[in-house]
Order: structure tokens, then sequence, then C-alpha cells
């Protein structure tokens, strides 16, 4: 079940959902905006093998983004939310893009379902589609988070590897055991 803003509102004031750095408007009929942060990284393609792979470290240079990030066109960049968030072991998220971003032809994903116990800031992968380069402003709203409750706590809530992060936290695959 999607959860409400009467329930979101709910969950943080029970300090149940913790979201540090929440603007007071940033609560939605069924989700939570989030803003882009002032944290970003690019790919080192130069320092490739032609190749990318699972199985290797991937080397990444910090984007200056003090104020905005510029996409450049047909680039893929990670970004990360100006906001921490702490979900409670039974509830999860997805992360989508807002329509209005999407509308530029900025593709915001989050590989995939943000796991009951998460805590840090969430990093973005970040496309631009566009064939003009994308300017982005940092606090600005760029995503939302779609809360869901679980039909029961999760019995071994999240505790992986990308855990606590604080910045944006590039692939750590090659870490995987399969």
């Amino acid at each position: 079940m999607i959860l409400s803003d009467v329930s979101i509102k709910k969950l943080i004031r029970d300090k149940k959902l913790i979201v540090r750095g929440l603007s007071p408007t940033a609560i939605q009929p069924s989700s939570i905006d989030l803003s882009l942060g002032s944290d970003a990284l690019i790919l080192k393609y130069w320092n490739t093998k032609g190749v990318l792979d699972l199985d290797s470290k991937m080397e990444h240079q910090k984007i200056s983004a003090k104020k905005e990030i510029v996409i450049p066109a047909h680039s893929f960049i990670l970004a990360t939310t100006k906001e921490f968030i702490q979900l409670p072991d039974n509830i999860s998220a997805f992360v989508e893009g807002r329509s209005s971003v999407g509308r530029m032809g900025l593709f915001i994903q989050n590989a995939s379902v943000v796991g009951p116990g998460f805590k840090g800031k969430l990093t973005l992968e970040l496309y631009n589609a566009n064939i003009l380069p994308i300017r982005l402003k940092t606090g600005r709203r760029i995503c939302q988070l779609i809360l869901f409750q679980m039909d029961r706590p999760a019995q071994n809530p999240y505790k992986g590897k990308y855990q606590g992060q604080k910045k944006t936290t590039p692939t750590k695959a090659f870490l995987d055991e399969d």
C-alpha cells in the first residue's frame, strides 16, 4: 500500500520515518519530494579499458556542484539527494524522477527499491537524453520518494554496502560474491 501525505506526516511526527533537511512543502499527496545535493561524480571514461564490468572498481571524478550541476548532452552522472533518510523496518520506497524534470529529457533512477531499514542520502543515477546540456541548481526538487508499507516488518532489514552513505557513492558491485 502506497502511503498518503497523512500517513507520511504521522510517521515523521512519531519519529518512525526520519527525513533530515526536509522542505516544509516537500510532502506531496503520495510522496516526498527530494532535492539535489551538492555532491556529484562522473565516470573517468578515459581511464577504462574500453569496457565496463561488474567485477572491477570504477574510477570517478568529483563534479564541483556547490550551486549547480551541468550535465552534458547524452551523459550519465551520479548525484545525491540533499536529504538524509532513515526508513523503519516495515516501510520500503521507490525513487522516481519528477515529471517536470523528465520532460526536459533528464532520466532519474535509483537502482531499485530502497530497502526497509535503509539510512543515508540516496545516490541518484542521472542521464541527460537531450541534445543540450541540462543545468540543475543544487537544492532544487528533482525526484520523489514513494513510500509503501510492507505486510510486516522485515526479518532482515537493509544492512548492505550502501548503508549510511553521506555522499554520492559509485557502484560497489565488484564487492558482490556472485
